[in-house]
């Protein structure tokens, strides 16, 4: 089968919707599938195009037996909602270029991965033209999550991008998404319940098994391992509510026992870095993203994993995070309503993780102070791990639709 990927982040993206992308495109590769995948140059989530690529010009390689095109686009050193729609505006029309450069090729399986919605209108076209299957694999609801974050106005406008979302997900011949309760926002925006496929995110389970502790590795990022971990681990930005993070490290600096780490990049990492410094939070430490190979003992070492969202984030956005955390036999604390799909995780997994509520700085003291009180690794998260996040058994599912 020809399949064309078509969205904003891939590989060599390590957080995030790159980092399925690139796995995905890898794996149909690796099955016989002759992959094509049009993207934009690395970028995320420090919001900065890496030294090899280029932002200014087409790039056409090669890699891993996939031919990628990386089209240039705007990317802003500091991110605002203006600067993030004129990033996403830009990349749509450099990209409709490669796409369409592709029509003599003929893919047979056109995926679109959300976001960026403002893609959505040349795949529809393209994949009619060719008369080919089209996709829409939804990472994040974009619209709720620039509404629910307060990213946008409301009014006329706000009504106006829930039509258009609703337009675009009936145009595609399939809707994918991550979780039950994203489906489930889906099938309530207009989407009929057969044209719907769950396309969960997954964890290459066998890097994440029987991990061993390296002490070596946690002093190179200035953690003392004779403390316990409070691990924040993931993109730094506006839907995280890092804040919080920083005021529950605030309550416990005069316990000598108990660290904080936040890893990662991001448009808020700055100022977060400015804020500790201000408050003068000893308890503290920041490193950059580090490289896959060092996940799973960086993952393996916390005592405490922080998967936070500010309200109105979940079940908009999904946590991908989480699926390595759980793999790895971590213990979490999660913040999310009890009614989305991370707070209905819980319930039907109880003992996965501790759920407190989003946006509270004292539930979130109490939710790193219970999970610190976990037995680890943790029985329950390796078991549904094992159960739900094998990453062959995920793909496998999802390809058995087209054939």
């Amino acid at each position: 089968m020809k399949i064309l990927l078509y969205g904003i982040n891939y590989s060599p993206e390590l957080t995030g919707i790159g980092k399925y992308s690139g796995e995905f495109a890898r794996w149909c590769a690796q099955q016989g599938h002759e992959v094509r995948v049009v993207t934009a140059p690395a970028y995320y989530p420090d919001w900065k195009v890496s030294g090899e690529f280029s932002a200014v010009k087409y790039q056409r390689l090669v890699e891993d037996g996939v031919l990628v095109t990386r089209c240039p686009l705007f990317v802003p050193s500091q991110p605002s909602a203006v600067k993030r729609m004129l990033h996403l505006l830009s990349f749509s029309l450099t990209s409709s270029v490669a796409l369409f450069a592709n029509f003599r090729w003929k893919p047979d399986l056109i995926i679109h991965v959300a976001p960026t919605l403002f893609c959505s209108a040349w795949t529809w076209l393209f994949s009619r033209l060719l008369r080919a299957q089209s996709v829409l694999h939804i990472q994040d609801f974009e619209v709720d999550a620039m509404f629910g974050l307060s990213m946008a106005g409301g009014g006329t406008f706000k009504k106006i991008a829930y039509g258009l979302e609703r337009a675009v997900l009936s145009s595609f011949d399939r809707v994918s998404t991550i979780s039950p309760g994203m489906i489930k926002r889906a099938r309530d925006k207009g989407v009929a319940p057969g044209k719907l496929i769950l396309f969960p995110n997954w964890s290459e389970l066998e890097r994440f098994q029987d991990v061993q502790i390296d002490t070596r590795f946690l002093a190179s990022l200035g953690v003392d391992s004779d403390k316990k971990l409070v691990l924040y681990s993931g993109s730094m930005g506006e839907k995280q509510g890092l804040e919080a993070v920083l005021e529950t490290a605030f309550q416990f600096k005069d316990r000598q026992d108990i660290q904080f780490l936040l890893v990662g990049e991001g448009g808020a990492k700055r100022k977060l870095i400015s804020e500790c410094e201000a408050r003068q939070l000893g308890n503290v430490l920041f490193a950059s993203m580090q490289p896959y190979e060092s996940l799973p003992t960086l993952l393996a070492a916390a005592d405490c994993h922080l998967v936070v969202q500010r309200r109105g984030a979940a079940d908009s956005v999904l946590p991908s995070k989480l699926t390595n955390i759980l793999a790895v036999g971590g213990n979490a604390v999660i913040t999310a309503d009890r009614e989305t799909s991370l707070g209905e995780l819980t319930q039907d997994w109880p003992g996965i993780a501790c759920l407190v509520e989003p946006d509270s700085v004292s539930a979130l003291v109490a939710g790193v102070e219970e999970v610190l009180l976990m037995r680890s690794p943790n029985a329950v998260a390796l078991d549904y791990a094992g159960k739900h996040l094998d990453k062959n058994v995920i793909l496998n599912n999802f390809m058995a639709n087209f054939f």
